[in-house]
């Protein structure tokens, strides 16, 4: 009996390459057509596979591509493509490789969603957080987190018009976090941090330059002070300086003058602001008063004069910054609404209705009410020697009550017209040892001098910025003369 050996099919060379190539074909082509053009090509591929088994009589080489035609008919996503591609490439027939068809698996790279942009949003009049948030679609759950992931972020609620809010939102429209630019030098934000907001803010540096100023008043100190480059706050840091040797409320003069150095602030040479005046002289009706900026050793900061002695006194000369004197300290002055002789114990100065109204010392509140025809009044005791009345105001500084202790420059109320007013002013008595006195008149005490540990440090210091305000001045009028 004989034994046969069985012998793989050999396939005519032509039909192997043709069946090599369409499967090389396939696989590229497979790869490459867009999913949604899948099952429109497939059905080509299938007519075209069927024609080439119709052409070969081998039983083996029609499985072959019977499979292959199988395979065209279960792809129907872009998973099934990566996947029928890849097992297509580790099993090409060497035959493949030799036609030069190289099969290599292409990854389906997923494509990266846009990161969150920044959206700018401007503060409208009437404008307030929770409408801001409303507009962007945001909930109320939303507003309540940010504004109370911390004590610092109710800052995001004080909304100035026209101030620039920035929110940044994910794909579902919820805050990943929100910015403001408070001013050059300040960015407040809150970002999403789990289920609740996280707040920072971005602190910018400036650098910090000594600059010069001068100017002589031929109508008011504001306009003089705004001709000479000095800021609303300095020109009121400066009126407070010399507050206590000059009542700007009625002693300015024509010709009056002030030198200044003060510090200024810069970003990338922009001016953003300015600091505190180091160093100032002020020249009223001839007399010329000092000023020195100094930092004691403990760090606290204090105005003295060139000389060491100090400029605070123990009492501000005028409760109501630049409110113009409408009646005088006057023992027999006739009363506007009684109509009749009634001594005027102290100064009223004349002010629009709310205007704040200062402690002129250190002291301690003994009334805060109504006083007959004082209307609402405080007094304040300044130990044993002094006391001071404040009547007409419209209303209290909160908190404010018997026993409460104020400061220098403490605002304890605002002006009005309670009681016998005939309009809104501040009607003040000053009272040394329990006698009214003129308080535009009355010699008011100093505060101590520099400490004598200190004073060294600060003549030097003294002697230094004064040279300044001179070689300034000087070589300022050199330019004016060229």
């Amino acid at each position: 009996m004989g034994h046969h050996k069985s012998k793989s099919p050999r396939y005519p060379k032509s039909h192997l390459m043709a069946a090599s190539g369409i499967a090389a074909a396939l696989s590229i082509f497979l790869l490459v057509i867009p999913t949604t053009e899948v099952e429109a090509k497939k059905t080509l591929v299938q007519l075209d596979l069927q024609e080439l088994r119709l052409e070969g009589s081998e039983p083996a080489l029609s499985e072959e591509l019977d499979a292959l035609i199988s395979e065209t008919v279960t792809i129907t996503s872009p998973l099934q493509l990566t996947s029928t591609s890849e097992s297509m490439s580790t099993a090409a027939s060497p035959e493949v490789v030799q036609a030069g068809i190289s099969l290599q698996p292409v990854a389906a790279e997923p494509a990266e969603a846009p990161a969150p942009e920044w959206s700018s949003v401007t503060v409208a009049p009437g404008d307030t957080l929770s409408i801001v948030f409303q507009n962007a679609g945001l909930s109320a759950n939303t507003l309540h987190a940010v504004v109370n992931s911390s004590k610092d972020a109710k800052a995001f609620t004080r909304l100035r018009v026209g101030q620039e809010l920035e929110l940044k939102l994910d794909d579902e429209g919820q805050l990943l976090g929100m910015r403001s630019k408070l001013n050059s030098l300040e960015t407040i934000r809150v970002d999403r941090d789990g289920d609740s907001y996280a707040f920072s803010k971005d602190v910018i540096e400036p650098d910090v330059s000594t600059r010069f100023a001068n100017g002589s008043i031929d109508s008011s100190l504001f306009v003089a002070a705004q001709n000479a480059g000095l800021s609303h706050n300095l020109t009121m840091q400066m009126a407070n300086i010399f507050g206590y040797d000059v009542d700007f409320a009625r002693e300015i003069r024509q010709g009056d003058s002030f030198e200044v150095l003060f510090e200024e602030k810069h970003i990338d040479d922009q001016r953003v602001g300015t600091g505190n005046i180091l160093a100032a002289r002020f020249t009223n009706r001839g007399k010329t008063y000092t000023a020195v900026r100094y930092t004691d050793r403990n760090g606290q900061s204090s105005y003295y004069r060139a000389d060491g002695t100090s400029m605070r006194k123990a009492f501000i000369r005028t409760p109501v910054e630049f409110a113009r004197i409408s009646s005088r300290f006057n023992p027999g002055r006739r009363h506007p609404v009684l109509n009749k002789i009634r001594a005027h114990k102290g100064v009223d100065y004349a002010a629009a209705t709310g205007t704040p109204i200062k402690a002129t010392g250190d002291g301690r509140v003994v009334h805060v009410g109504r006083k007959g025809g004082y209307g609402n009044t405080v007094v304040i005791k300044h130990g044993q020697t002094y006391q001071t009345l404040y009547a007409h105001m419209s209303r209290y500084a909160s908190g404010l009550r018997a026993g409460s202790n104020v400061s220098q420059g403490q605002v304890i109320g605002y002006v009005g017209a309670t009681g016998l007013a005939t309009g809104p002013h501040l009607h003040y008595e000053f009272q040394v040892n329990g006698t009214h006195v003129d308080p535009l008149s009355v010699k008011l005490p100093a505060s101590d001098p520099i400490p004598q540990g200190e004073r060294t440090a600060f003549m030097a210091l003294s002697n230094q910025l004064m040279a300044s305000l001179d070689q300034q001045g000087a070589t300022q009028l050199a330019q004016l003369d060229e």
